[in-house]
């Protein structure tokens, strides 16, 4: 997941760190908050659909895990036959609040 801010702030490597270890923890393995992380089954259903499901859970998890940071988009920029063969790249735009 590639992460683009709109605006700088000096806490930007705190803040991208911090998505980056949210963005790339799996729904359910952290031992004290079940809900840290992204539910990556989404993956498995069709590409438009976990497109969806993804916008949605990056949106949630960030406003939730990150408060410093507002998301301003979700953009999948992946090939429809890239997506079919189980990749999908995203960016994610993100404004400081």
């Amino acid at each position: 997941m590639e992460i683009s801010f709109l605006n700088e702030s000096e806490q930007k490597a705190d803040v991208l760190r911090c998505l980056n270890v949210l963005y790339g923890t799996p729904v359910g393995t952290v031992a004290l908050d079940r809900e840290f992380g992204l539910d990556w089954s989404a993956l498995d259903l069709p590409f438009e659909i976990a497109k969806g499901r993804l916008t949605i859970e990056i949106i949630e998890k960030t406003r939730r895990y990150e408060p410093r940071v507002e998301v301003v988009k979700v953009h999948f920029d992946t090939p429809l036959l890239e997506g079919l063969n189980g990749k999908l790249a995203g960016k994610v735009v993100l404004k400081f609040v």
